[in-house]
């Protein structure tokens, strides 16, 4: 089996070469969808330009010289150039057959695999995980669950924010309300409540404010004690994000942590380097890089502050120390960090001090995953039904609360019922995000977000249990459906072709590191299958060659949807 598009441009690159010379044949042949064929070849117009030729002109010469026997059995030149190119249905159902039999799907393995590390989630220790630790998890698990998909080798870092001056307040806040009762808060949930009080502490008593200042020093001094209610701090933390993790089917573990403290022993030595290669200079005592094309409101260059006066580091020397032990020491080629659009400039002064010291090149490359805002109705803050500001953990609750409600009625059984809204209300909650570009915002709607029509999580997963319905009625296992594919109707032909498309949606989003990419291909699928389900009888074909080959498009279909939400993190009931 092969993907159209790639068979289609390679055709036309030779025919390009043929008619034109070798100098011609690197060019793009610019292969895409088309309403008037299945694909057209938009090379002739841009072409043109380097011939001095007239674009029809250019596309007549390639048809000339271009060989499609056995793929197309139409090919027409229309408008100023374009050329339409319409597939063989024997060649598409050909095609799909062979995918049914490819335990791939039609996706190839990357060529090179990479190491690539993908930075994701990164809560911060002892604050509560909000709506915008969603999307940055969710999108980051479906990009690393892509990636190895397609062979390449991935770091999961969890960049959590475990280190820095607010441990003070929070240790000393520790110690007057006494270990067993903070530890009991923290499990409660009530973390927020438990910095803010911390805070609130620190900001109107002198003497906790100074006991905590104190306290960070003998913390970054490594004193035992210190350590140690450091770590429980942490561990409470870990349980809670794990929590959520474990009811969002995120892929993250302890194994992935990549927090703050691990990168503290490298910041003297990092800075060193930077000040060695006279990318750092110190200014008004403290350590500063002033990355070129950077300046203030004021027109002055805006700096990077990587030691401060005191002797303190920053979050921008722990990323840049993240940044050289990735490249150096994990030897990864490309970094992902899936992270909110408000910090765009503090990843563009970082990379670009990271290019300035040789760790990033034309061969490693940084990319910053920007993802977009999530609002409410109002356009503010995200509120529960009862009017409350909403924790990450409340939100996924209500979420299986409400799709509960959804298939209300439907199950007798109130374990199944319950198993099943889970799977729907998490599914409708990540979909939301991954089916939206992540660099785009979006309003967080309930009502939509859980409807079974749209582009939407539980539409996709009905997909899937209508097409296993199909099969319990014939007392088939979809595993056993062989085929092979023949095309007999128009709605079968659209099915057949659309499911050849899923190899070139996973590299697509792959590249780009967007999962949307992938969403909105399955999301077609969907609807595609669904006028192949109302206009072609599966069960009740008459004949039994276009039955079995009606089922091989089911189970296709299945395969297709079930591992493309795989990829996407979107659990799939069994029923619905």
């Amino acid at each position: 089996m092969a993907d159209p598009q790639e068979v289609l441009a390679e055709r036309v690159r030779a025919a390009i070469t043929a008619a034109f010379g070798a100098g011609y044949a690197g060019t793009d042949p610019l292969i895409r969808p088309s309403q008037f064929a299945d694909f057209q070849a938009n090379v002739a117009l841009p072409l043109a330009k380097s011939l001095g030729k007239p674009p029809r002109q250019v596309a007549e010469q390639i048809v000339a010289h271009l060989d499609l026997t056995g793929v197309c059995d139409r090919v027409e030149i229309s408008g100023p150039g374009f050329i339409n190119l319409t597939l063989t249905s024997g060649w598409i159902a050909s095609q799909a057959s062979g995918q049914l039999r490819d335990a791939r799907l039609g996706v190839p393995l990357a060529v090179p695999a990479e190491t690539v590390v993908v930075d994701y989630s990164s809560p911060n220790v002892v604050k509560e995980m909000h709506v915008g630790h969603l999307r940055t998890t969710v999108v980051g698990d479906s990009i690393v669950r892509i990636l190895e998909l397609l062979g390449h080798t991935v770091v999961r870092a969890n960049h959590v924010g475990d280190w820095g001056t607010q441990f003070g307040l929070l240790i000393e806040h520790l110690l007057d309300v006494g270990e067993e009762a903070a530890r009991a808060a923290l499990s409660a949930g009530e973390i927020n409540a438990f910095y803010q009080a911390a805070r609130v502490k620190f900001d109107a008593d002198p003497a906790f404010a100074e006991r905590s200042r104190h306290r960070v020093v003998a913390l970054q001094a490594g004193d035992p004690d210190t350590l140690r209610l450091w770590q429980d701090l942490v561990a409470d933390s870990r349980q809670y994000y794990n929590t959520i993790y474990q009811q969002l089917g995120v892929t993250l573990t302890d194994a992935d942590l990549a927090p703050e403290s691990f990168y503290n022993p490298m910041l003297a030595d990092v800075c060193a380097e930077l000040e060695r290669d006279g990318i750092a200079v110190i200014s008004d005592g403290a350590l500063v890089a002033f990355p070129p094309g950077f300046t203030g409101r004021d027109g002055a260059p805006q700096p990077m502050i990587l030691r401060k006066s005191d002797g303190g580091y920053g979050y921008d020397t722990t990323d840049l120390a993240a940044i050289r032990y990735r490249i150096r020491d994990l030897k990864a080629t490309r970094l992902i960090y899936v992270v909110g659009a408000e910090q765009s400039l503090h990843f563009r002064m970082l990379f670009a001090v990271a290019r300035q010291a040789g760790w990033l090149t034309d061969e490693v490359r940084a990319e910053h995953a920007v993802i977009g805002l999530v609002t409410g109705s109002d356009g503010g803050r995200i509120r529960t039904r009862t009017g409350d500001s909403v924790k990450l953990i409340t939100l996924i609750d209500e979420a299986v609360e409400r799709a509960e409600e959804v298939i209300a009625g439907r199950y007798d059984d109130p374990g199944l019922r319950r198993q099943i809204a889970d799977a729907v209300g998490i599914g409708a909650l990540k979909y939301a995000d991954l089916s939206v570009a992540r660099e785009s915002g979006y309003t967080f709607d309930f009502d939509r977000m859980l409807a079974l029509t749209g582009n939407t999580g539980p539409y996709l997963q009905y997909a899937t249990a209508r097409i296993r319905s199909i099969f319990r009625k014939a007392g088939l296992d979809p595993r056993d459906a062989a085929g092979p594919v023949r095309i007999t109707e128009d709605a079968e032909r659209a099915l057949a072709l659309a499911l050849l498309g899923f190899g070139r949606s996973v590299h697509g989003a792959a590249r780009a590191a967007e999962p949307h990419q992938l969403a909105g291909f399955l999301f077609e699928l969907a609807s595609v299958f669904t006028r192949f389900y109302e206009e072609c009888p599966v069960l009740k074909a008459e004949d039994p060659a276009v039955r079995a080959s009606r089922l091989a498009l089911c189970a296709l279909t299945l395969r297709t949807l079930v591992t493309g939400l795989g990829l996407l993190g979107i659990p799939v009931p069994e029923r619905m």
